[in-house]
């Protein structure tokens, strides 16, 4: 079972509106479970645009021979990808 933390806030009217439909939706069993969602998809996000920085960096400081090599190594994975069947088990 999950640790929980009390919280105790107060939030936008939207906000509060968004929360009460997904459970009134049956997506998520309660309020609290509702904002455990919406904050595990900001962080999702948040760690997916950390990625992105991350990666832009790492190709924006490779020298130009790593680049090559780099280059290469993309067409070879992008060749095999293309032989292979993603929707077999």
């Amino acid at each position: 079972m999950l640790l929980r933390k009390k919280l105790s806030t107060t939030i936008g009217a939207s906000n509060h509106a968004y929360l009460h439909k997904m459970v009134k939706a049956g997506r998520a069993a309660s309020v609290g479970e509702a904002v455990d969602k919406a904050v595990e998809m900001a962080r999702r996000l948040d760690n997916r645009a950390t990625f992105e920085r991350q990666t832009g960096a790492y190709f924006k400081g490779l020298t130009p021979k790593d680049a090559a090599e780099e280059a290469d190594l993309e067409e070879v994975l992008s060749a095999a990808s293309q032989e292979m069947d993603f929707d077999q088990p």
